[in-house]
């Protein structure tokens, strides 16, 4: 199941990266996802808010959908084992 456009990344977007199945999770691996951080005012979900590339195209995704990138992290998803 390989990812190869940005309208295939969007249908991730929403998801928890633990309730991804394994072969979505490989078809994800090398890629960026931005997570909102976590702060005593608020306990976020640890959804996926952008998919991408590179961060760059993260920020790019969270600032057309109104959403402000510091207060994300950004981390590339790696094998899960």
């Amino acid at each position: 199941m390989p990812v190869a456009s940005k309208s295939d990344l969007e249908k991730f977007i929403g998801r928890s990266i633990d309730r991804l199945t394994l072969s979505e999770r490989e078809a994800l691996i090398g890629k960026f996802v931005a997570l909102e951080v976590y702060t005593p005012q608020t306990l976020p979900l640890q959804r996926m808010e952008a998919l991408g590339e590179t961060i760059q195209d993260c920020v790019a995704t969270l600032r057309g959908r109104d959403l402000d990138p510091l207060n994300f992290e950004f981390v590339r998803l790696t094998p899960s084992y």
